[in-house]
C-alpha cells in the first residue's frame, strides 16, 4: 500500500497560484521553475551545506514528498550517490509517478563517506537497473552523467555515452546528458546531450556563455547549485537564476514545506 497524501491538491493551497510549467530544451518535457533535489532525504555525510542535520524518517519524508507534488513541483531530482534518496522516494510517491518528472545519474557512488567513480558499460547498465528498481519505476525521464572534476575523459575514454545511449533507444531512459564540472566537458556532452545541469549562481556566472549556447542548440539547461548549497538568499538566488531565459528550472533541496513553498513563490514572481 503506498502512502496517501497529506496535503490537498497545489492549485487549493492557499497563496500559490498554478505552477506555470517551463519546457525543456527540445525534450517534451515541461518542469515546473523549481525542481526539488532529493540529496537531504537520503544523505547527510560528506555535505556541503553550512549547517548539519538529521536525515528525515520514513513518515516525513512521505509528508515531504507528497506536499512537493502537491504544492505543484513536477521535477524531482537524484542520484545513487544521494544515499537512500532512491530507495525512499519509490517507497512514498511511486504511486504516483505519473505526476512527476524524474532525473537520476550514473558514475557515482558514496560508501562510507567517500565518493568513488566509475563509467564502463556494465557499470552504467547496473546502475540504471538498480536505480530503476529502487524508483519502483520503468524509466527515467533524465539520466545525467554524475561527473567527477575530470569531466572530459570520462566522454573521451569509457563507454559511457554509448552506453546510455543504448539505454535510450531501449526505452529504460527517455532523454540523456551531463551534470559536470568543466566549460570543456560541456562542449564535448553538446554532441550528445538532451539535457545539461549547470552550476549557476549570483557568486559563480563562468558558465553563462555556454548555458546560452546550449539553450540556442535546443539542449535543455537544469541549473544547479543555484543557491550555492544554501550559502545565498533564496528569494535572490533563485529569481537570478530563473531570470535567465535560457535555463529551466532550478534544482533545491530542503526538508521543510515551508520553505519550498516560498522558494516556489519566488520563481512564479518572476
Amino acid at each position: 500500500m503506498g502512502f496517501t497524501s497529506f496535503y490537498p491538491p497545489y492549485f487549493e493551497i492557499p497563496g500559490i497560484p498554478q505552477v506555470q510549467l517551463r519546457k525543456l530544451g527540445n525534450t517534451n518535457l515541461e518542469l515546473s521553475p523549481i525542481g526539488f533535489g532529493a540529496f537531504k532525504i537520503g544523505r547527510n555525510q560528506g555535505t556541503k551545506y553550512p549547517t548539519a542535520y538529521d536525515l528525515p524518517d520514513m513518515d516525513a519524508v512521505a509528508r515531504l514528498l507528497n506536499g512537493v507534488l502537491d504544492m505543484g513541483i513536477n521535477h524531482i531530482d537524484t542520484a545513487p550517490a544521494y544515499g537512500l534518496s532512491e530507495e525512499r522516494i519509490g517507497k512514498t510517491i511511486a504511486h504516483r509517478r505519473d505526476e512527476y518528472i524524474l532525473s537520476s545519474k550514473i558514475g557515482e557512488t558514496f560508501v562510507d563517506g567517500k565518493s568513488s567513480y566509475c563509467f564502463d558499460a556494465q557499470h552504467v547498465r547496473q546502475s540504471v537497473e538498480a536505480s530503476l528498481k529502487k524508483l519502483k519505476t520503468d524509466r527515467l525521464d533524465v539520466l545525467l552523467i554524475h561527473s567527477p572534476a575530470d569531466d572530459v575523459s570520462l566522454q573521451q575514454l569509457t563507454d559511457c555515452v554509448p552506453t546510455m545511449q543504448a539505454l535510450k533507444a531501449r526505452g529504460d531512459v527517455r532523454f540523456i546528458g551531463l551534470s559536470g564540472k568543466t566549460t570543456h566537458g560541456f562542449e564535448l556532452a553538446m554532441a550528445w546531450s538532451d539535457v545539461l545541469m549547470i552550476e549557476y549562481n549570483i557568486n559563480d556566472t563562468q558558465h553563462a556563455q555556454l548555458i546560452s549556447d546550449a539553450a540556442d542548440k535546443g539542449i535543455g539547461v537544469l541549473c544547479k547549485k543555484g543557491l550555492a548549497s544554501g550559502h545565498l538568499p533564496p528569494r535572490d538566488a533563485i529569481q537570478f537564476v530563473l531570470q535567465n531565459p535560457a535555463i529551466t528550472n532550478i534544482v533545491v533541496g530542503g526538508l521543510n514545506l515551508s520553505h519550498l513553498q516560498d522558494n516556489l513563490q519566488y520563481a512564479q514572481s518572476i
